[in-house]
């Protein structure tokens, strides 16, 4: 019965006016994911996954909530697949990365700026120029003014269009998809300011926001129109899917 109250919690606590409930489970119509991998995520969005939150608070064990890697939080799902210090440091921005290559593989690909074959055999180079188009990968920019939030994930500045779009890239816990997107919006607003200003050039502010099991919302389509390329939804919930899967399983092997 303990199992039964967490299953279906996650779209209990999603806004469908706000999420795209179709697109945020069509991979799972893929078919080409893994028994394992699809397995891990679904309880992933039950919260079921046997940790010592869910040992606690579910099953009613004798046993402290708190994260057993961080040591501060309680060891929740969504605080292991993107709210824990520690993952941070490397398992989030590994993740993270690997969304944001792909993306950048699409910029790259239509831009006619070299890549390879495949997306996940590319590796973004700092700065990349085509013509009037400059790619800018994780660089800091530099203002007149002080600004401190100003390393988007990928910067495309086109000098024959007067744009610049500022593209970054978060994979929160589903339940935080939403919100994230306007905190996006907000933590760029004083570099695109200072970007409009400094290069006379209309700067756009681009989040894409995957969640940790997929879960996005209804504008990210719009979004991503704005960023140069074809880019296709399910392929980046996919590489989202596959992070999280990754470290979930990393943690159940770090307590084994």
């Amino acid at each position: 019965m303990a199992r039964v109250r967490m299953h279906g919690q996650l779209p209990g606590n999603l806004d469908e006016k706000l999420v795209d409930i179709e697109q945020s489970y069509r991979w799972l119509q893929s078919g080409n994911i893994k028994g394992e991998t699809e397995s891990t995520i679904v309880a992933t969005q039950d919260q079921a996954i046997s940790r010592t939150y869910f040992k606690n608070k579910v099953l009613k064990e004798e046993i402290e909530s708190i994260c057993q890697l961080c040591k501060q939080h309680e060891e929740t799902i969504d605080h292991l697949t993107s709210g824990c210090p520690i993952l941070a440091k490397t398992e989030y921005l590994m993740r993270n990365d690997k969304i944001c290559t792909h993306l950048r593989y699409s910029i790259c690909k239509v831009l006619g700026i070299e890549h390879t074959d495949k997306w996940y055999t590319h590796i973004p180079k700092p700065v990349c120029e085509e013509g009037d188009v400059t790619v800018l990968w994780n660089q800091a920019m530099h203002t007149d003014r002080e600004v401190r939030t100003n390393r988007p994930d990928i910067i495309i500045k086109n000098k024959k269009d007067k744009t610049c779009t500022l593209t970054d890239m978060v994979t929160p816990a589903d339940k935080n998809a939403v919100q994230t997107e306007a905190e996006k919006k907000l933590k760029y607003k004083s570099l695109c300011i200072e970007i409009q200003r400094m290069w006379n050039l209309k700067c756009t502010i681009v989040p894409v926001i995957i969640g940790a099991t997929g879960i996005v919302k209804g504008s990210l389509r719009k979004n991503l129109e704005a960023v140069p390329g074809k880019h296709s939804i399910v392929s980046l919930q996919k590489t989202a899917i596959f992070g999280t899967s990754h470290i979930i399983r990393k943690v159940l092997q770090c307590e084994a």
